[in-house]
């Protein structure tokens, strides 16, 4: 459990840390998005998406501290929060490395409690990137394509698993077309289950190019999940 001193009223508007804090102390919890899915069961109230909170709500919160994300959340919603008077805690997280330094810096600087036993854990399994496997491709969304680009906490994450993102000269999440996929031919197409929802039947459009289903939390989350690498 947290220290007597620490935060007590936490809202997290940021899935990966909302599962970060519940790891800790579930109870502090007393707000979270509508896509804060781990653990199961919160008990906490639901302040919409993340890049739609009802800030109202949030303000009558009344949290301690307010979690968020600068890619995840709109910098107008943070603004809000804190011409409100909340503390809004916003973190960057554009690799591993930053992954790990952040998460340290909420627990002890931000809410204050003892960093969890399972974050110098993660820290150690990922602390040597996997031998050279080829080259990825790492879609997000269709209709209209978007993929994993570079500068982005997924695209370190398949580089530690030895795999180059073909798109990591791009933006970070660019619109492309079907073809630029195909036509760069990756060793591998990764297909998380989010934020699209991608299946089996997707592997179809890429026109033969050996494709692997993943867990989109595994590739995309920090937090707990970082104790486990997804097979690739």
């Amino acid at each position: 459990m947290p220290a007597r001193s620490g935060a007590r009223r936490v809202v997290s508007l940021v899935p990966s840390l909302t599962e970060a804090v519940a790891s800790v102390d579930a109870s502090a919890l007393v707000g979270v998005t509508d896509w804060c899915t781990h653990p199961a069961g919160l008990d906490a109230r639901r302040v919409r998406g993340t890049k739609n909170p009802d800030t109202a709500a949030i303000i009558e919160l009344n949290p301690d501290v307010v979690l968020a994300n600068r890619e995840e959340n709109r910098e107008i919603d943070v603004a809000r929060l804190r011409a409100a008077g909340l503390p809004v805690w916003v973190s960057t997280i554009d690799s591993l490395q930053e992954a790990f330094d952040e998460l340290d810096a909420m627990f002890v600087d931000v809410l204050r409690w003892d960093a969890p036993a399972w974050l110098p854990e993660a820290r150690r399994l990922w602390a040597t990137p996997l031998p050279d496997r080829g080259t990825c491709a790492c879609p997000i969304w269709r209709d209209p394509w978007m993929v994993v680009g570079g500068r982005t906490f997924t695209s370190d994450v398949l580089a530690h698993l030895g795999w180059r993102n073909v798109f990591a000269g791009r933006p970070r999440y660019p619109h492309v077309e079907l073809h630029e996929i195909v036509d760069a031919a990756p060793d591998l197409v990764v297909l998380p289950d989010e934020p699209y929802p991608f299946g089996p039947a997707d592997a179809a459009a890429f026109g033969g190019l050996p494709t692997r289903q993943a867990s989109g939390r595994l590739l995309m989350w920090y937090g707990p999940s970082l104790l486990e690498k997804p097979e690739l």
